[in-house]
């Protein structure tokens, strides 16, 4: 009697090395833990190496630092700059809007480029420190440079280096550029430039903010639109009224009695930032601030005592915590609700990773209702607006969609 035949096996996502990625960089991608590619990886990778302007919609947590850097290195390899050149010359610039991203790509690039034979040099410059040990890092050059855009120009000011023989330049996380008002330099960058260059723009949101730097940027650019590495089925997603003046008591109530471990709070302003840390920590809840007028030195040591779990909670402003890439984050809780909604999605984001699950709960008073209509209806998603006994609200404003 013939044997059935097995049922076709569904197909399998493209390896790196079906992406055109020589021995070297397939051995680089190994050792740095990087076994399957991502969506945005498969999608950008192969016109990357052909020399293509991309224009792509991705996330934070989608891969897209491998998926620039891993083909631009190969690129560097196969062209290596020469290390005579006077002029401190760059080969690929990397531009991002805050120290922090800066920092975590460079490291990521490093990795990636310390297994290959040759030298690659992969520097970071950023603000918020002393700007001469970067000055003396840039002499050489650098073949790949992760630059904020304030220091850059300083940098290239002083004659620190040269972007005259730049071959790439790659624009992360443009959106959040453009919100923080970083056009002009931007436009004062873009005229530094050699015409003929390679322009990679990734972002997570396409407003019309971007549009006339599209327009400048980019030359016949493939438009990569990756999906939210987040679905709403892996993140829950809670959203409880309660009255201004008792936001602190239901945050430190919550985290208590729900035993809740390693939480992201985001507020709006450095001033409550630092409020409820200290109301964290006088109620034995362990927690450090996260923002700009912190040093560079005190951002990083409470990101990795969070990251290690000896921190229980890290409140963050949006500036700040732009770029942070924390694996297995369980709770994202919005203090405050965030100026954009767009910004709404970016914080809740950052749990549901990876196809696990995550929380994210957002403490609203009467006053947040009309800007939480805006950002529900932004997502697509109306939530019901729930009660904590004991925190019920004075005001309660008439919603068939609440629950208690």
């Amino acid at each position: 009697m013939p044997h059935s035949a097995d049922p076709p096996s569904p197909p399998e996502s493209p390896s790196f090395a079906a992406l055109g990625l020589d021995a070297e960089l397939l051995r680089a991608a190994e050792r740095a833990g990087y076994v399957v590619p991502t969506p945005v990886q498969i999608a950008a990778i192969p016109p990357i190496l052909a020399g293509r302007d991309l224009r792509v919609r991705a996330e934070t947590g989608s891969g897209k630092t491998a998926a620039f850097g891993l083909p631009l290195l190969q690129l560097l390899h196969a062209a290596p700059r020469a290390r005579s050149a006077r002029g401190n010359p760059v080969s690929v610039l990397v531009l991002v809007p805050t120290r922090e991203l800066a920092i975590q790509i460079a490291e990521v690039l490093t990795a990636l480029a310390a297994t290959l034979t040759g030298r690659l040099d992969v520097l970071a410059v950023y603000g918020g420190v002393s700007a001469n040990p970067q000055m003396m890092a840039m002499r050489g050059g650098a073949d790949v440079l992760v630059a904020t855009p304030g220091r850059l120009l300083d940098l290239h000011r002083q004659n620190a280096l040269s972007l005259d023989a730049l071959d790439a330049l790659v624009l992360d996380e443009a959106d959040r550029m453009m919100s923080l008002g970083f056009g002009e330099e931007l436009d004062e960058i873009l005229s530094l430039l050699p015409a003929q260059r390679q322009n990679l723009l990734f972002s997570a949101t396409f407003s019309p903010s971007l549009d006339p730097l599209i327009a400048a940027l980019l030359h016949d650019p493939l438009t990569v639109e990756v999906a939210s590495t987040a679905t709403p089925q892996q993140i829950e997603q809670h959203v409880y009224e309660v009255d201004q003046e008792r936001k602190t008591a239901l945050l430190i109530a919550l985290i208590a009695e729900r035993a809740l471990r390693q939480v992201l709070v985001f507020v709006s302003a450095k001033q409550t930032a630092d409020r409820l840390t200290n109301a964290l920590n006088r109620a034995e809840i362990r927690a450090a601030m996260f923002h700009g007028d912190k040093s560079q030195g005190e951002r990083q040591r409470c990101l990795d005592e969070f990251r290690s779990g000896k921190l229980r909670v890290l409140v963050a402003t949006d500036l700040a915590a732009r770029g942070l890439d924390i694996e297995d984050l369980p709770t994202v809780i919005n203090y405050e609700l965030p100026r954009s909604p767009n910004d709404y999605a970016h914080r809740i984001g950052r749990t549901g990773r990876a196809g696990k699950s995550g929380v994210a709960i957002s403490l609203i008073c009467a006053a947040e209702l009309q800007h939480w209509r805006v950002i529900e209806k932004r997502m697509k998603q109306r939530l019901p607006r729930e009660h904590v006994v004991g925190f019920e609200p004075r005001v309660i404003a008439t919603d068939p969609r609440r629950r208690t």
